[in-house]
């Protein structure tokens, strides 16, 4: 996430290569972030800390603690935090840094990396409206960007966070069914997924219900309404719906573990 965040950042021309620095564990990291995206680079999470005004955390949830542990005597009243993981609390990154923070707790997803992330955004009692108009604004660089309750944010993490890779799955599939029946398979890829952002295109631009957009491609006893119905046979909506909750049920229990 944090490499479609930077690729979404620069191309956006938001930020300068100079003005981000980014640490990882590994030089092979390191090395790669450096020759893509040209930024600074380190292994010093400390360094990251004390030189920036805003501290993106784009880590897994079981590594907040101690990367946490690692900087918090380098973060000040005057540092923004932005937490970048699912189920991670407010409240428990309150106790990891033993002190008052700023900390807007982010959820974006993977299309940052081509401009088109929906990101969720929940602000402590401790950021201003400015900072948190200047953080929507470098979430806006690379995408869609509302300001959510917390209690919500687990709900977040199951309809966009996560759902790229539903999404996928369903282009996927739509792929293979044109190629059972005679498409090349990379023009196949190139027919789903165009038919999938243009309707997803047509949703958020029209303002129009999905039910009313599906009823207009419905001709009576034509092929689209046949293939609706199977769809509904087998149980489509059920299984996103369960998916989602499933997705989102995880978000809630990573939140509880004691490792995190």
């Amino acid at each position: 996430m944090g490499s479609a965040m930077t690729n979404g950042i620069l191309s956006s021309g938001l930020c300068t290569a100079g003005q981000i620095t980014a640490s990882a564990r590994s030089q092979s990291t390191l090395d790669r972030l450096s020759k893509a995206y040209g930024i600074r680079v380190t292994a010093d999470n400390r360094e990251v800390a004390q030189d920036s005004d805003i501290i993106f955390l784009a880590v897994k949830p079981h590594m907040y603690k101690s990367v946490i542990k690692e900087i918090r005597n380098d973060v000040d009243e005057e540092k923004l935090i932005v937490a970048i993981a699912a189920g991670v609390s407010h409240s428990k990154l309150d106790d990891y840094f033993g002190k008052p923070v700023k900390i807007i707790r982010a959820m974006p997803n993977t299309p940052a990396t081509v401009l088109e992330a929906m990101s969720a955004l929940s602000p402590n009692r401790l950021v201003t409206e400015d900072e948190l108009n200047t953080v929507t604004a470098v979430f806006e660089s690379f995408g869609r960007a509302e300001v959510v309750p917390e209690a919500l944010m687990d709900a977040v993490t199951g309809v966009s966070g996560s759902s790229p890779a539903y999404v996928y799955l369903f282009i996927e599939a739509m792929a293979d069914a044109a190629v059972a029946d005679g498409m090349p398979r990379a023009q196949a890829y190139k027919f789903a997924a165009q038919s999938v952002y243009g309707a997803a295109k047509m949703v958020l631009e029209t303002g129009r219900h999905p039910g009313e957009l599906k009823d207009a491609v419905c001709s009576p006893g034509g092929t689209t309404i046949a293939a609706v119905a199977k769809l509904e046979e087998k149980g489509l909506r059920d299984a996103v719906i369960s998916a989602q909750r499933c997705c989102v049920e995880k978000s809630k229990k990573m939140g509880k573990t004691k490792k995190n």
